[in-house]
């Protein structure tokens, strides 16, 4: 090999910051074949097999902050397994499914890997973390640190004063009803979703910040929904603002620790320092199932309820219309009229929750487009129309004399 040549891979190792030989080989099949744009919409599936792995170590990507664990697990014993109708290996094999966690009454009922991933492993959740980020605001304002979800936007991020959020409320960021302009077209590498990934703050600001304040209003503040990633950062930078804290510290110090995730967590950070609070945190499967049974739970920790009274009952109903019959939008959970919510990632990562069957999915997935609803979005439905019926007919049988 060429001096050259041999010198330029070693710059790429130094930077990725991780060492050649301890890397899996999905890793290694990710350094052979480095994306040449870092926008992850655009990357290949075998590039986005390798990375969702391991985003939080590819430093020459992203950098990221601990989301640390406490001492001792919540534990997730095993259960009785369901008598689910959908085939579930061939359900992996269509979703390019890495996890799949099914928890009923507190015990794992299900549990299978694919990818050459596996129970030790942390998985990105893209848009999954939206919904920690909402029950962070919650959290804040049971603190006394957000006085209250009707407070202006500005009044916490002094960076948006003078823009179109002047009059976006606290709750209309968490509803995605502030009537700003915004195109979330995975597709389009000219949408705001793909272009905010490459801004480049000015003014000391912090770089989501910078980006949505030059945003013109649609529509008047509450009265359109759209989706918009870039709010829920700003929620996040919000959050740190309010408590003086970053959204890692703070979700470790209400839920990770205390609740008791198995493993640390991570979230990427984006170029200014924030935790890009829309998107990417890493964890295992199981500790995003976890996250879902401290829903059910009641957002209990050590007999206390860390959330105001009533949060879960608003956030995880329909709050905002999205013209989807059957459906809505709370505070960044997606809701559905029969009580069930979830949260959802492109690429198929989701934690779907049943309260009234005590039931939660933890699912991590490498679909081969970012969203399709019409076939691995329908396919992920129907499996939790089976999972729910195979617990109807469990509860069933047992209650049968």
């Amino acid at each position: 090999m060429k001096k050259w040549i041999f010198g330029i891979l070693l710059v790429v190792l130094l930077a990725l910051g991780i060492g050649w030989f301890s890397m899996d080989k999905n890793t290694r099949n990710l350094v052979a074949n480095m994306p040449t744009d870092d926008n992850v919409l655009f990357w290949t599936v075998p590039q986005r097999d390798a990375a969702f792995r391991a985003l939080d170590s590819i430093s020459a990507l992203a950098k990221s902050k601990v989301i640390k664990a406490g001492g001792k697990a919540y534990p997730l014993p095993d259960g009785e397994p369901l008598k689910i109708a959908t085939d579930i290996d061939a359900y992996m094999k269509d979703q390019r499914a890495a996890g799949l966690v099914v928890v009923h009454d507190g015990k794992i009922v299900l549990e299978k890997y694919g990818l050459d991933f596996s129970k030790e492993g942390r998985w990105t959740s893209f848009s999954v973390a939206k919904s920690f980020t909402s029950t962070l605001v919650g959290a804040a304002v049971k603190d006394g640190h957000i006085n209250s979800l009707d407070d202006k936007v500005t009044e916490y991020i002094a960076g948006l004063k003078g823009s179109a959020y002047d009059d976006v409320t606290v709750r209309q960021l968490l509803t995605m009803t502030s009537g700003v302009k915004w195109n979330e077209d995975y597709e389009d590498p000219n949408s705001d979703v793909a272009l905010f990934n490459k801004h480049e703050a000015e003014d000391g600001a912090d770089v989501t910040v910078s980006y949505m304040r030059k945003l013109i209003r649609e529509a008047p503040a509450g009265e359109k929904w759209v989706y918009k990633t870039g709010e829920t950062n700003l929620i996040g930078v919000l959050v740190s603002e309010a408590t003086g804290k970053s959204v890692s510290e703070y979700l470790s110090e209400k839920v990770w620790a205390p609740f008791g995730m198995e493993q640390d967590g991570s979230w990427l950070l984006g170029s200014t320092g924030h935790e890009i609070s829309g998107c990417c945190i890493q964890a295992s499967t199981r500790d995003f199932a976890r996250f879902g049974q401290f829903m059910l739970n009641g957002a209990i920790v050590g007999g206390e309820n860390i959330l105001p009274d009533g949060w879960i009952a608003n956030a995880t109903t329909k709050q905002a219309d999205i013209n989807m019959p059957g459906r809505g939008y709370g505070y960044q959970w997606w809701t559905n009229d029969d009580g069930s919510y979830a949260a959802q990632g492109i690429f198929g990562q989701g934690i779907f929750i049943d309260p009234a069957r005590k039931l939660v999915i933890a699912s991590n997935s490498n679909w081969p487009t970012a969203t399709n609803p019409d076939t691995v979005g329908a396919q992920r439905e129907a499996l939790y129309r089976s999972v729910q019926a195979a617990v109807d007919q469990a509860v069933n049988e047992a209650a049968a004399p």
